[in-house]
């Protein structure tokens, strides 16, 4: 039996650290928002590279990369894979970019190798991935999914009042290609896990068949802020002590759906905030995630309960409900075509949920899509500490490598 190809491992490592320079913070890590200069090196030197390979790179009007390495027959579908290069303030090295450059290596590497593919293969560098700068995530990639419309997209603005669009006219990565999805075979998008699991298990690839639905709330309750001397305890109506009973009833209910569900407040702010008042008033978000609609409803209904009770306290509450992302199923064809190639290889795998949103479940309203999680050591992501370590990177990208050749080798029905 012949062995299966691999990419070249040592020359995606150096691109890995290449892009590590743009954005470089001291801790370690990068800061590299969306449509910032270091952004715009980052672009530069990946459409550098891919025309130095011969490969086309044509830009949409939100700043999406597209790198194009055509195949026998432009007629048939093409298959896509990539992610982002954008990070959060003072994020990690691979978050995003290591999808995209994990692609642009298998593209190399079939150069490399004289390899023909039946499919055209599409490399994507989607536009502000985090939402960190512009406000919501995975924004770009929302417009090209019809999930937002190009004018909201332009018009988000960051904290210093700069719009999406004004920021993409000054980076020059504003193109005249619509952005509008067009039709694709498949769509693989490589990421690390950004969770302990895989680490913990000594578990090569995840093979993401799901992705977690969200729902946020923003919360307020609302007491009387009183002279902290003067009230007596029967008397206070103290929002902030009901917060505390409200924070331990989202633990409760993460904990009730503990085995795939997960319960979070993580923004609270207290009024007027002074340490001789009785808090008036708590504002707060809750978030919850589960891959099951079902219980994301059940987690739902459970926190309006656990607010209801709050009325002993002599406090009312309003639960705005701002997000609400439904659980997303990943294409089972795709999810076959990883699992063939990681036997292959020879990796260990398992099937996962993802935690986190992605670029591909958007995509994944209009094309057959999956994803492919790499280990990152202790699950630490959205820092400067994340890490993984060259054979993970290595791994991921091979089997990225033989799940692209499996469907772009594939003719038409």
């Amino acid at each position: 039996m012949t062995a299966p190809i691999h990419i070249n491992g040592d020359r995606l490592w150096q691109s890995l650290r290449t892009f590590a320079s743009f954005g470089a913070t001291p801790g370690g890590g990068v800061s590299r928002l969306a449509l910032s200069p270091e952004d715009k090196s980052g672009r530069d030197t990946l459409r550098e590279w891919a025309v130095k390979d011969g490969f086309s790179c044509e830009v949409d009007e939100l700043g999406n990369m597209f790198i194009r390495r055509p195949g026998k027959n432009s007629e048939l579908l093409p298959v896509m894979t990539g992610s982002h290069a954008d990070s959060q303030p003072l994020g990690g090295n691979y978050d995003g970019i290591y999808g995209v450059l994990a692609g642009l290596e298998v593209l190399r590497t079939l150069n490399d190798l004289n390899i023909e593919t039946e499919r055209d293969l599409v490399l994507v560098n989607w536009s502000n991935e985090e939402g960190a700068r512009f406000a919501p995530a995975m924004l770009a990639s929302g417009v090209w999914s019809g999930v937002f419309d190009t004018d909201f997209a332009l018009s988000r603005k960051d904290s210093q009042n700069v719009s999406f669009g004004s920021a993409l006219t000054e980076i020059g990565y504003q193109g005249t290609r619509p952005a509008k999805s067009f039709p694709l075979h498949a769509c693989y998008e490589l990421h690390i896990e950004q969770g302990p699991v895989l680490e913990a298990e000594q578990t090569d690839i995840g093979v993401v068949h799901a992705a977690m639905g969200q729902r946020w709330f923003d919360i307020t309750l609302t007491g009387f802020a009183a002279h902290a001397g003067t009230t007596p305890m029967s008397l206070r109506h103290d929002a902030l002590c009901g917060f505390a009973e409200l924070t331990l009833a989202v633990e409760n209910i993460g904990n009730d759906y503990a085995e795939d569900g997960r319960a979070t407040i993580g923004m609270v702010n207290v009024t007027p905030n002074s340490r001789n008042v009785v808090p008036g008033c708590v504002t707060c978000s809750v978030e919850f995630r589960h891959p099951d609609s079902a219980m994301l409803e059940e987690m739902e209904q459970a926190l309006i309960h656990a607010l209801a009770k709050l009325s002993v306290r002599n406090l009312t509450f309003i639960a705005d409900k701002i997000f609400d992302y439904a659980p997303i199923k990943f294409d089972d064809i795709c999810l076959e075509r990883i699992s063939q190639a990681t036997e292959e290889l020879g990796y260990r795998h398992r099937k996962m949920v993802s935690g986190a949103g992605h670029d591909a479940c958007y995509i994944n309203r209009v094309a057959p899509t999956a994803m492919i999680f790499i280990p990152c050591v202790k699950g630490i992501s959205h820092n400067e500490a994340e890490e993984i370590y060259p054979i993970w990177s290595e791994k991921g990208a091979n089997v990225l490598l033989h799940t692209l050749l499996t469907a772009a080798n594939e003719k038409a029905c």
